[in-house]
């Protein structure tokens, strides 16, 4: 899909998102069809960047290890326009200690935007690095922040 952003990548499989990219690279082959799917999908993250819509209700499969699905699935306990630091993501998940393994977590994060890994700052208040780069992340943080004032 065109965004904002610039071209996303969306993937299916077994009527669940997989992946969300910035580059097209599939776990496995891939047909370029928009199935219904995909289309409800395009059309929540449109309304996502027009600031319209705060939650997503898509179905999801994080395929990953354990402690990733731990760490992802908190992600999607962060409030719109809000952010949390590596530190508080892994007091969350009950193992204040990984905050490292969190930060990595999240660096893997397969579906940006809906799982929502840009709202993971570093404890200073600082940018920390994200998948689809610095720009993307402040970008996001930014809409939402804006959608928040107004």
């Amino acid at each position: 899909m065109n965004s904002p952003l610039g071209e996303l990548y969306i993937f299916e499989e077994d009527n669940k998102i997989v992946q969300i990219s910035t580059s097209y690279t599939p776990a496995k082959e891939c047909k370029e069809e928009m199935s219904e799917l995909l289309s409800n999908t395009v059309g929540q993250l449109n309304e996502y960047f027009a600031g319209t819509r705060k939650t997503f209700s898509i179905p999801l499969d994080m395929r990953g290890t354990e402690f990733q699905k731990r760490v992802w699935n908190a992600l999607l306990e962060i409030p719109y326009g809000e952010t949390w630091s590596y530190k508080q993501l892994a007091e969350f998940i009950n193992n204040p200690k990984a905050v490292r393994a969190v930060g990595g977590a999240n660096h893997n994060n397969p579906i940006m935007i809906i799982v929502p890994c840009h709202r993971v700052i570093g404890s200073n208040g600082s940018l920390t690095g994200y998948a689809g780069g610095l720009d993307m992340k402040e970008h996001l943080l930014n809409l939402e922040r804006a959608v928040i004032r107004s």
